[in-house]
């Protein structure tokens, strides 16, 4: 059992790391890893460990070859290897879930056609837990598209392990029920030359709050997170990164874009980047941009940088937020395009350049067209 310190650790690198529950203390909202977040919204995720009364299923269509998907008991020393919790709500849902579900990518496997599995709630009335892990072989290169639909109350861990000179593309999806609550946290550790692209989408839900990390294990790894995220009248959708290079000579950048429209819309984007003693040659950035569409609209963006070495390539961080842009408007409007569709096109070119990283088609479309939709719904 892990103790917790007396007073909250200084450093990312000090935080408290536990596969049980009781080791954190019980949230009062006052903590810095929670301070924007509505606890009474999260319902029972934060209270006592205790049984989930819900559940999630998952669907799938035929699998390429060179991947495959199965369950797992928490014996299998794969579960918890990649991924220790580092807050309570981590820590339940790992002691919560019964079994994992594996995607596994065969080494060597080249995949050549993207793979989907979709997370679907049948209800938010009782808890549920998860727990999920992604493991590509050495030098295997797959995408993997990850859709989280339906209503659910639901605390999820996803463990994500990229071999040595292997390329995952990473698209989450959170596109819930209105009434869906998610606390989810996604770690991938990377071999040495891996690569990770991850783009994560975020759209609907009550309340949606996704934190992922990423470490690295040898030289030449690199890291692309990439967000998209639309918050409408009265969600909260939060999103929180720790890159934490541990290791010489590795990349990481983190580009995260939002829009928000409706009153109580709240978004909170926190990046943090450690970059410790030993990992000299690391190169990284971090930026976050928001798009106020209306007035009742929040959105707090805190990046953060923590270097302990000057022998680094580079490293920099940026945030910006501001209210729709009126002279853009006026300029295609004055070009006889109406109020209406010169908006959704101001919108859609402010997405447009995550939106494009998706490699899949039909999924670009569908989220451009969400995207349109809730504009059309706040004009109409």
């Amino acid at each position: 059992m892990t103790t917790q310190a007396s007073a909250p650790p200084s450093t990312k690198s000090q935080a408290l790391r536990s596969y049980d529950v009781a080791d954190f203390p019980a949230l009062t909202g006052l903590e810095e890893e929670w301070r924007f977040t509505p606890l009474k919204r999260l319902r029972g995720l934060v209270g006592e460990a205790q049984a989930a009364t819900g559940a999630v299923r998952h669907e799938y269509g035929d699998l390429p070859s060179g991947v495959t998907v199965s369950r797992i008991g928490k014996e299998d020393p794969r579960v918890g290897s990649v991924l220790t919790p580092v807050d309570r709500v981590s820590a339940l849902a790992y002691g919560g879930a019964g079994e994992a579900l594996l995607v596994e990518v065969a080494r060597d496997a080249v995949v050549g056609e993207p793979v989907g599995l979709r997370v679907v709630g049948d209800g938010a009335d009782h808890l549920a837990f998860g727990h999920t892990f992604v493991d590509v072989g050495r030098f295997a290169e797959v995408t993997l598209v990850l859709e989280h639909v339906g209503s659910a109350t639901l605390a999820d861990n996803v463990e994500v392990s990229v071999a040595d000179g292997a390329k995952l593309t990473l698209v989450t999806v959170a596109d819930w029920a209105a009434d869906a609550v998610q606390a989810q946290h996604l770690r991938v550790r990377l071999g040495r030359d891996a690569k990770v692209v991850h783009i994560q989408v975020s759209l609907g839900g009550d309340l949606v709050r996704q934190y992922t990390s990423v470490e690295y294990t040898g030289r030449g790894g690199e890291a692309e997170l990439y967000g998209v995220y639309f918050a409408d009248g009265g969600q909260h959708l939060e999103h929180r990164q720790l890159v934490d290079h541990n290791v010489p000579d590795c990349r990481s950048y983190v580009g995260y874009r939002g829009a928000l429209q409706g009153a109580d819309a709240h978004t909170v984007w926190v990046g943090d980047v450690l970059i410790r003693a030993g990992a000299t040659g690391t190169d990284t950035y971090e930026i976050n941009r928001n798009l106020l569409l209306s007035d009742g609209a929040r959105a707090d963006s805190v990046p953060n940088l923590e270097i302990e070495t000057g022998e680094i390539a580079g490293a920099g961080h940026a945030s910006a937020t501001g209210r729709f842009d009126d002279e853009q408007l006026f300029y295609l409007m004055a070009r006889g395009i109406p109020e209406d569709e010169a908006r959704r096109l101001v919108v859609r070119g402010f997405f447009a350049e995550l939106i494009n990283k998706i490699p899949v088609e039909e999924l670009r479309v569908r989220l451009g067209d969400a995207i349109e939709a809730r504009l059309a719904k706040a004009g109409s």
